[in-house]
């Protein structure tokens, strides 16, 4: 028993972080960190495509409208502000689920937050896209009429990725398990 201790090693810090040399050896550790906790499924899967779809239309979308005279009518403060403010929610909270922000945030119900955001999305977006096909036909015979027009078509189709991600996001709550009696019941 006396020489225990002798057996013990007492080192608190690994070889390879020792000296100035290994320094390229934390950026490739730094890497490895950042490439597991990133979730490359989402990407390739319904939802994801849907929301790259809706970051990179509505940034076409509300860059149309950017390029003309949106101030001359009311409706287009509307749109841009609905168009931007969407776009930057969708970007963020697309990096947050690439980047697995709901295996650390667990306290946050992520199926219902993410449906509500993308039903109050498709809400506001189908609002947006009503005001500025309405707003188009002023500018019919300008330089901008073009853009205006496409963007209308953008707004759009963002309104029904929405939609759609709403309903992806729906059948996520629903298969959640948001319901414990129905899965207690035995068949």
């Amino acid at each position: 028993m006396a020489d225990f201790p002798s057996k013990v090693t007492t080192e608190t810090s690994s070889p390879n972080s020792q000296g100035p040399q290994q320094g390229g050896n934390s950026l490739r550790q730094l890497a490895a960190g950042v490439t597991t906790t990133m979730d490359t499924f989402f990407v390739r899967s319904i939802p994801g495509i849907l929301m790259i779809t809706e970051i990179v239309l509505g940034l076409l979308h509300w860059a149309l409208i950017a390029s003309g005279p949106y101030t001359l009518l009311p409706a287009y403060g509307w749109v841009m502000f609905v168009a931007v403010t969407l776009w930057i929610l969708t970007t963020i909270l697309f990096f947050m689920i690439l980047f697995s922000a709901p295996q650390h945030l667990t306290a946050v119900p992520w199926p219902l937050t993410v449906m509500v955001y993308h039903g109050a999305a498709t809400v506001l977006y189908l609002s947006a896209f009503a005001a500025n096909a309405a707003s188009v036909h002023p500018f019919q015979g300008f330089y901008y009429y073009g853009h205006f027009a496409a963007a209308s078509f953008f707004g759009a189709v963002v309104t029904v990725a929405y939609g759609a991600s709403a309903f992806f996001s729906y059948l996520d709550w629903k298969g959640d398990g948001g319901n414990a009696a129905t899965s207690t019941v035995p068949t």
